[in-house]
């Protein structure tokens, strides 16, 4: 599961910027394998006086963070691809709009998730396709 939590100044993003953004980062990692269901984006607006870098306020920021479950990029070459594609699609909302933006991911063990009461199925097994192909858990 890819858990987005996107702390943005309040009135950035329309609803409809804030599914096209979500709906990006669905398909960053549908086309990675994963269930489009395992996607969780958060959008939390955040006033000026309660966004703060380097001790000063700020209106001109977007900050992400990430939590990867359902896979983890183990090698270098692979976190670097990682890392230019998700931050690709959080620039293209971001910079367009003259934010500033970063972002972190954290990796979370696979082990200590669950949906519905169930242990996701294993990475690439029959079980995680059709729950791909449902769109939700299935027990198996």
């Amino acid at each position: 599961m890819p858990l987005w939590n996107v702390y943005h100044p309040v009135s950035a993003y329309s609803d409809e910027e804030k599914r096209e953004f979500a709906g990006r980062v669905t398909s960053l990692y549908q086309a990675a394998g994963l269930p489009r269901f395992y996607s969780v984006t958060l959008f939390h607006e955040v006033d000026r006086g309660s966004f703060y870098v380097g001790g000063e306020p700020v209106d001109d920021r977007v900050r992400v963070t990430i939590d990867h479950i359902a896979r983890h990029a183990e090698d270098p070459a692979r976190r670097e691809s990682v890392r230019q594609r998700i931050g690709a699609v959080i620039q293209a909302f971001a910079t367009s709009k003259g934010l500033r933006c970063e972002f972190h991911i954290d990796e979370t063990p696979r082990e200590l998730w669950m949906i519905d009461g169930l242990l996701p199925p294993p990475t690439g097994s029959e079980a995680e396709k059709l729950w791909a192909r449902e769109n939700r858990a299935i027990p198996y």
